[in-house]
């Protein structure tokens, strides 16, 4: 039977890890892991920049999960925020425009695809960046995941910038972001030795090697390995089979340098 002073000491080293893990948590860069207090502390200490990601749920052939833009703008924007210290990640926008729903055109020809009016989510980033300049946030930074909604961001950022003119709060539509993605992070599987076929423009190599880089449990692997070529009719523009974490880590190590850069950038001369 074990003694009351190993009792105590059992006690002792469990209240000590569960406020470790308090601490932890309370560093976390993701708003929605804080208390409004911690929030609160944190902004006044300085924590004035928050990125603002922007995923979609959309189809990405048989092999990638439906989240993919989600979980990719998730954890690089956590990347972009410890890269540059101080900053903060807003929760990820996944509602985003991906076309006609009726009749359905593009991906929403699949299952699983969200699509929302341009208006709606234009909207939707305008009121997320004044929520986030209400609670003290001076420089609100959006990007996004996927090439179809770019010019939104720097839409509802010229228009939130010409309103705020007077004021101390900018928002930042940091383009870099999905540059890195869709063109330097291309150039890299080149020289890699991966073809513009394999490559693809969706559900290619490139995004499924970019996934499996950051969230791996979204990529059904045996869809990789059956020999099977998937083609349009599945939803894939390119050839995924040749892809690996170690290709994607080439796009994860570029968009979070290149965004890094660019916030830092647009921040100090704003």
């Amino acid at each position: 039977m074990p003694s009351f002073r190993s009792l105590f000491a059992f006690v002792l080293l469990l209240v000590g890890l569960v406020a470790q893990v308090h601490a932890e948590v309370s560093q976390s860069v993701f708003l929605e892991e804080l208390t409004w207090t911690e929030l609160r502390d944190r902004v006044a200490a300085g924590s004035t920049t928050v990125i603002v990601p922007v995923g979609g749920t959309e189809q990405s052939g048989p092999q990638i999960a439906l989240g993919k833009h989600n979980a990719r703008a998730h954890a690089l924007a956590g990347r972009i925020a410890t890269a540059l210290g101080h900053v903060l990640v807003a929760p990820v926008i996944a509602y985003v425009p991906e076309g006609s729903i009726e009749p359905p055109a593009g991906h929403m020809r699949f299952p699983g695809t969200l699509s929302v009016p341009t208006a709606a989510f234009e909207t939707t980033l305008e009121y997320a960046a004044r929520s986030l300049r209400h609670a003290g946030f001076r420089d609100i930074v959006l990007i996004g995941d996927h090439g179809g909604y770019q010019q939104s961001l720097v839409k509802v950022a010229t228009r939130l910038n010409r309103e705020w003119a007077a004021g101390p709060a900018r928002v930042h539509a940091v383009e870099e972001y999905y540059r890195a993605v869709d063109v330097d992070y291309v150039q890299a599987l080149k020289r890699q030795g991966f073809r513009d076929d394999e490559i693809g423009s969706h559900a290619g190599l490139a995004d499924t090697s970019l996934t499996l880089a950051l969230a791996p449990q979204l990529v059904r692997a045996e869809r990789l390995h059956d020999g099977a070529k998937l083609g349009p009719a599945d939803g894939v523009h390119g050839d995924p089979r040749r892809s690996s974490a170690a290709a994607g880590q080439a796009g994860v190590d570029l968009i979070v340098r290149r965004t890094s850069e660019a916030i830092r950038k647009d921040v100090a001369h704003r």
